[in-house]
């Protein structure tokens, strides 16, 4: 369902008989009364009407300060990355056992479908032996800094609903992202530039869309802002011919004036949200380009991340990241598209396709955290790696196709975690010998959620928004913080 306008939303039948209970003089004490003396009434971060960023306290001692999340989608391979399965060698290309897969619900396999073992030599690194692909060399250079989750599970099959069910709670349009959650709930430490930001490569936006880093029912400042690659890195904010600053203060001052006098009169947030995005814009037009001339980067760190000047990729996009955090961002989000990997052609198979995924994304990877544990940044900043599922330990082999594919998987799949507290070259979690369900220590993605909100310093059940007459919050009512994956 779309969501109701906002007006409909502030003002419904049972908020106005409730006002009219509570009469004229309760009214009249509200508009004496500063709105900062019942800021957090039910989740202790509601943020005051004209600072709506306004960087704000948590609920216990946070190990994280900020969360930078690259976001695989399309669905990378565990099995062919990180989980590997000897039996699925010694089973190769053998039907698998009915009773594994009878009443299973696949997006593309028909009929019975063969095992396929993985074509990648796996190899233990780091003092702690983590296991990883020979796709992933540079990854594995960092082993000691990983936590590897195995355990993850997720409730949806399909790329849409899947983004939007790791993003945001729900696998349906109309909940808020986590990114939109913190930024509500933390606020910013940088007034010049947003809370939430997005950053994309890899062919466009995820199958989710922009849904995945909206901000839902919360008031709309807390969205995720795209920066673009090409043009203006964030849209409306340059002036437009004619228009000098000096002449978009004034403007902006006037507009002000008359927003503030209709938000004395209705009261509706949406007001003050336009207000802080109108200053926000003025703002970044400054911070924004700052921020993305790399000139002053060494040399040496542009190598490391693999970038090339003036040239759009994951690779710069990491690097942006790390430039957004030390600034202070709350929440960076990179999307890098063509993950899926069924095996219909050569560009979506676990051969060609996967290994070109690989070496757009592994160096600059690495790169980003042995970056931030250089700078000092990495024990408060959460570095998270995955995507909204994983693939089959069968092959597809749709239409009789001869390419090496795997299909959608919820029921296991894997995801790393490096800083902000979690523990570094661990392994939380186990599959089951052919790497179908998950075996020891499942963890959700209600529990994932639960897990980053705490080491951001966040009770998950205390973080909600009143929205059509209930409490909501990104975990809805499930959720329970994996102490294994804390340091």
């Amino acid at each position: 369902m779309e969501p109701q306008p906002r007006g409909l939303v502030e003002r419904t039948r049972r908020q106005f008989f409730q006002d009219c209970v509570a009469g004229l003089g309760s009214m009249g004490l509200v508009g004496l009364l500063s709105p900062e003396l019942f800021a957090g009434a039910s989740s202790g971060f509601t943020p005051g009407p004209a600072r709506p960023l306004t960087s704000r306290g948590v609920h216990i001692p946070a190990k994280a300060k900020r969360i930078i999340y690259l976001f695989m989608n399309g669905a990378p391979s565990q099995l062919d990355l990180f989980d590997p399965k000897p039996k699925l060698i010694e089973y190769d290309r053998q039907p698998i056992p009915d009773e594994i897969t009878r009443g299973e619900r696949f997006a593309f396999i028909r009929g019975t479908p063969k095992l396929l073992a993985s074509p990648y030599s796996f190899a233990r690194y780091g003092k702690c032996g983590h296991e990883i692909s020979e796709l992933l060399p540079h990854t594995a250079s960092i082993a000691d800094d990983l936590l590897i989750v195995r355990s993850m599970k997720t409730e949806a099959f399909n790329h849409a609903p899947a983004e939007l069910f790791i993003n945001t709670g729900l696998a349906r349009v109309g909940r808020p992202s986590m990114g939109s959650w913190l930024s509500y709930g933390l606020g910013s430490e940088n007034a010049d530039l947003p809370g939430f930001v997005v950053l994309l490569s890899g062919g466009g936006q995820p199958s989710g869309g922009c849904s995945c880093w909206s901000s839902g029912f919360l008031p709309t400042i807390h969205q995720g802002v795209q920066f673009r690659s090409a043009g203006d890195a964030v849209l409306f904010t340059s002036n437009p011919g004619g228009i000098s600053r000096a002449a978009r203060r004034d403007s902006l001052d006037t507009i002000a004036t008359l927003n503030q006098e209709r938000l004395g009169t209705v009261g509706d947030p949406e007001i003050a949200t336009r207000i802080a995005a109108f200053e926000m814009a003025y703002r970044m037009q400054s911070s924004v380009p700052e921020l993305l001339d790399l000139k002053g980067e060494n040399p040496a760190t542009l190598t490391a991340y693999g970038v090339e000047p003036g040239k759009p990729s994951f690779a710069a996009n990491c690097l942006l990241a790390r430039r957004l955090s030390e600034r202070g961002v709350r929440f960076v989000q990179l999307y890098h598209r063509g993950w899926d990997s069924h095996g219909t052609s050569p560009d979506d198979d676990i051969v060609t396709s996967l290994r070109k995924r690989c070496q757009e994304t592994d160096q600059a990877c690495a790169a980003l955290v042995t970056d931030l544990k250089l700078r000092g940044l990495l024990d408060d900043t959460l570095v998270i790696w995955g995507g909204e599922f994983g693939r089959t330990p069968m092959n597809e082999a749709r239409n009789a196709s001869t390419y090496l594919g795997r299909d959608h998987h919820p029921h296991a799949f894997t995801m790393w975690f490096a800083g902000g507290g979690t523990r570094a070259g661990s392994t939380v979690g186990q599959t089951d010998e052919l790497g179908y369900h998950v075996a020891a220590d499942p963890v959700t993605v209600n529990d994932l959620h639960a897990t980053l909100l705490h080491l951001m310093g966040i009770d998950h059940k205390k973080l909600t928004y009143r929205y059509q007459g209930r409490d909501f919050r990104l975990t809805d009512v499930a959720g329970e913080v994996i102490h294994k994956m804390l340091a």
